[in-house]
């Protein structure tokens, strides 16, 4: 992760986050059904997102950035629980905070998610899917490939992960075509027994409803710590603003909308308290913040920035709960009932661009799915023996030896 702007992380994490509880008035327009089918896993949804970022938290060093897509890595594990079963099953909808809720429930919802979250809009493009990477000669169920068709706009394409530079390059090719050229090298190696790869993508751009001036931005230093400054491209803009202090728990709220129906939200912990902060914050501060908002007049001062953030989640999911998949206990037998499947890999990516002009940001996830045990390989290659066999009298039918099968 880069070591720059580490301030910024919490309000990073609230961008992807927010839309979880986001009860704003742009979103008035659609019916009280409509909000009913995607919103079963918006509070579930949100507390994965904290919970992952205190674990995510723990492990990164002073000065590290924090920049993930709590919906991406919901998806990516989602899928992967279509073809769960048993106790593999129940840790990751237990760590999802699914519980509650069964996987036909969880798979209409992500279809409705994916419906309007890719529902297109002037000035604002979002785009979120999903893909199977799957071995060729390797045949998953249908009723699995079925199923990530159609709640979760799944493709599904081919690769040869023998050839395990190849496949690596058109992974990592559909993925940046996917995310606008913005995630290029998610997925770093690939062993040639590889089963298959499920990948999540997720991609903003999103204009400012009242853009920056760019000659207004100037040089500012940025306090890293109370050690560390650097040089930062400070944009500034005034006027009224979707704005709430909360003195009991020492931060300042602001709201910043783009076209359409998105919004960043930023929470600036007060000097020195964010540990503090990250200690507490729940979506329940979230939706209580963004409730109490009003407008007000101010002067904002923000970095310009870029900055990116990669992290291997299979030890913090392990932490989460998520232990059976990756191990020999692993039931995947919804995705093949002939192959024993385990997760060998999760990656994930993602990148933040704000600029006077609005946002950009991208992230991928990939789940790499290995046979528990390497298969014995048996090429006949070279002279065998074959027999035709009637069992009720013991008999041998045919019998004999290929040594030039194209004699």
């Amino acid at each position: 992760m880069c070591r720059i702007f580490a301030s910024c992380a919490l309000a990073a994490l609230l961008l992807a986050v927010v839309w979880a509880d986001h009860h704003h008035h742009h979103d008035s327009s659609h019916s009280h059904e409509g909000e009913m089918a995607c919103h079963v896993l918006s509070p579930h949804n949100a507390d994965f997102a904290f919970t992952l970022y205190k674990h995510l938290n723990a492990k990164v060093a002073a000065g590290q950035n924090i920049f993930y897509s709590p919906l991406g890595i919901s998806t990516a594990l989602s899928m992967l629980s279509v073809g769960a079963r048993g106790d593999t099953h129940t840790q990751l909808f237990s760590s999802l905070g699914y519980s509650t809720l069964d996987q036909a429930r969880v798979n209409e919802a992500y279809e409705h998610a994916f419906h309007m979250l890719n529902h297109s809009q002037e000035n604002q493009k979002l785009e979120v899917g999903n893909s199977v990477a799957v071995r060729t000669g390797f045949n998953p169920l249908p009723a699995f490939l079925n199923d990530i068709k159609q709640f979760y706009t799944g493709e599904v394409f081919n690769v040869d992960f023998e050839k395990p530079d190849e496949a690596k390059n058109q992974i990592n090719q559909h993925i940046a075509t996917k995310t606008h050229d913005k995630i290029k090298d998610l997925v770093k190696d690939l062993d040639p027994q590889m089963a298959m790869v499920l990948i999540n993508w997720v991609y903003f751009r999103g204009q400012w409803e009242k853009p920056f001036n760019g000659n207004l931005t100037t040089k500012r230093d940025f306090h890293v710590d109370e050690n560390t400054k650097v040089e930062v491209d400070m944009m500034k803009k005034t006027g009224r603003f979707d704005y709430y202090r909360d003195h009991a728990k020492f931060v300042t709220v602001v709201v910043l909308p783009y076209k359409g129906n998105t919004s960043m939200m930023i929470v600036l912990p007060d000097e020195g308290k964010m540990k503090e902060v990250e200690g507490f914050i729940s979506k329940d501060h979230i939706r209580s913040w963004y409730n109490s908002l009003y407008k007000n007049n101010i002067n904002l001062s923000m970095p310009k920035f870029s900055i990116s953030a990669e992290a291997s989640l299979g030890e913090t999911l392990k932490e989460m709960g998520i232990v059976d998949a990756f191990g020999e206990k692993a039931d995947f037998s919804g995705i093949s009932e002939d192959v024993k499947l385990k997760v060998s890999k999760v990656s994930h990516q993602a990148v933040l661009s704000v600029d006077e002009t609005g946002t950009e940001a991208a992230a991928a996830t990939t789940l790499e799915i290995m046979p528990m045990s390497l298969p014995e390989v048996i090429e006949l290659n070279r002279p065998f023996m074959v027999f035709i066999l009637e069992h009720s009298t013991r008999s041998f039918v045919f019998m004999g030896k290929i040594v030039n099968p194209t004699a």
